[in-house]
């Protein structure tokens, strides 16, 4: 029979189930995984979505019958597999999810030894052809592989908490939202080890999603986390997506951090920590995070965004941190992979020796660096962006300072700076603006390039 591989995208597998994410597809990916990544011990797991078990179940045997064997975490995070995988020493770790997509979607997301990532530059497309390839014998034989179910949790927990001091936590009072996903039950564990009291917003994992889709990066489901803070006058708020890869950041008055600000903040405790450490930042928006870095004499790299770029070039530089503004954090002390457990530990810390609020710090930031936000317009087609970027190029490209092309578009000039980058698999071109200290300047020039976008 055919197969549907329509969900294999750029850095993971993700389609609508079971049309093209589904139990034969996960067996086929169990059967060629071993032999493309010559791997004889896989970690995997699954999120909280009503179909991943199954999905799971088909993996393992499909693993197994490949004469692999399987260490299986059961439900978690994506962050734990990146750990389970480093921390026994395994040659793979595939974990079942969609992150932040609809309650009908599912996927998986891959990485090899030494948890580097399987994307669609190194490793994603042989998996792709290695499944669609109907001269392979596909069926089923007898397992010589092995299943393990493991509990990670004790020793990822200890890891995490590694990265704070404990004993000089304030007993802050903080709201938590996990979105009915996967970060309910670390919430729980880690709750025993910290002084804080938490607030917790639909806490239990339900793979129906009662309350949305849980993505904080969607306008909409902020609202809830923002009232709880002010309601419970808490010190921030804290919401998760699905898989709790990312985390994002509310301050006291229940306002939202854009992620670059959140960089900067985390730059900030690890330099604080590690003098003269570097830390790897995106050219989208940069300017804040540099100055912090530079001001504490460390050392800032720029990287294209997305995690097979951010943790190869982390690795490269041995930063001990990078961060990007979609909230997806990478610390080289777990394994150059992202968490969205480590930062929101890492900034209550910052705010338990700081003697001011978030919302102050927040201010001093916006105030010296003002940004845009990423914007997003649809364009007609993705032969549209490229003819907007040139277009954009021609016209301000031979005034200013520097152009480069790391991601996309970005022009620097002395006071301000933008990045124009188009989606790889959708018609949109986003635009990030921003300035030194000039809010009425950003605003100026973001209106000027929409309008030349969108014209």
């Amino acid at each position: 029979m055919s197969i549907n591989t329509s969900g294999f995208g750029t850095y993971d597998i993700r389609g609508k189930y079971p049309e093209s994410i589904n139990q034969e597809l996960a067996y086929r990916v169990g059967r060629v995984f071993p032999e493309l990544f010559n791997a004889k011990k896989v970690a995997i797991g699954h999120d909280i979505r009503l179909s991943s078990p199954t999905i799971s179940d088909a993996l393992a045997r499909g693993l197994t019958e490949a004469g692999c064997d399987v260490f299986d975490l059961g439900q978690c995070g994506t962050e734990m597999i990146y750990f389970a995988t480093g921390f026994k020493e395994l040659d793979g770790g595939i974990m079942i999810t969609a992150s932040h997509n609809p309650q009908e979607y599912n996927g998986m997301k891959f990485v090899k030894k030494e948890v580097r990532p399987i994307s669609s530059i190194d490793g994603l497309f042989d998996i792709k052809k290695a499944v669609e390839d109907e001269s392979r014998d596909w069926s089923h034989k007898k397992a010589t592989g092995t299943i393990f179910k493991i509990d990670i949790m004790p020793d990822y927990i200890k890891r995490l908490l590694s990265y704070v001091d404990v004993k000089n936590l304030k007993p802050f009072k903080v709201v938590i939202n996990t979105g009915n996903g996967s970060a309910g039950p670390i919430i729980n564990e880690l709750e025993k080890f910290l002084p804080f009291e938490i607030i917790k917003i639909h806490n239990d994992t339900n793979g129906f999603f009662p309350n949305g889709v849980p993505n904080p990066l969607l306008h909409d489901s902020r609202a809830e986390t923002s009232e709880a803070v002010i309601k419970n006058n808490a010190v921030c708020g804290i919401a998760f997506d699905g898989d709790f890869d990312r985390c994002f950041l509310f301050d006291e008055e229940g306002k939202f951090i854009e992620g670059s600000y959140m960089v900067g903040l985390l730059a900030e405790v690890f330099l604080e920590k590690n003098p003269g450490a570097t830390i790897i930042c995106e050219p989208r928006s940069y300017w804040n995070t540099a100055d912090i870095v530079e001001s504490l004499g460390g050392k800032y790299v720029l990287s294209r965004s997305g995690h097979p770029f951010m943790k190869a070039v982390l690795r490269q530089e041995n930063g001990i941190y990078g961060g990007e503004l979609a909230s997806h954090h990478y610390f080289r002390d777990f394994y150059y992979c992202d968490s969205g457990m480590i930062p929101w530990l890492m900034i209550l810390e910052l705010l338990s020796h700081n003697n001011k609020k978030l919302s102050e710090m927040m201010a001093e930031r916006l105030e010296t660096h003002p940004v845009s936000g990423e914007i997003n317009t649809k364009v007609s087609s993705l032969d549209k962006i490229q003819e907007i970027m040139d277009k954009i190029e021609n016209i301000y490209g031979k005034d200013g300072n520097k152009l480069y092309k790391i991601d996309g578009l970005c022009i620097e000039f002395d006071k301000w700076r933008f990045s124009l980058r188009g989606s790889q698999t959708e018609p949109y071109i986003r635009l990030n603006v921003e300035t030194r200290g000039d809010k009425k300047l950003m605003e100026t020039k973001r209106d000027e390039l929409l309008a030349i976008i969108r014209s």
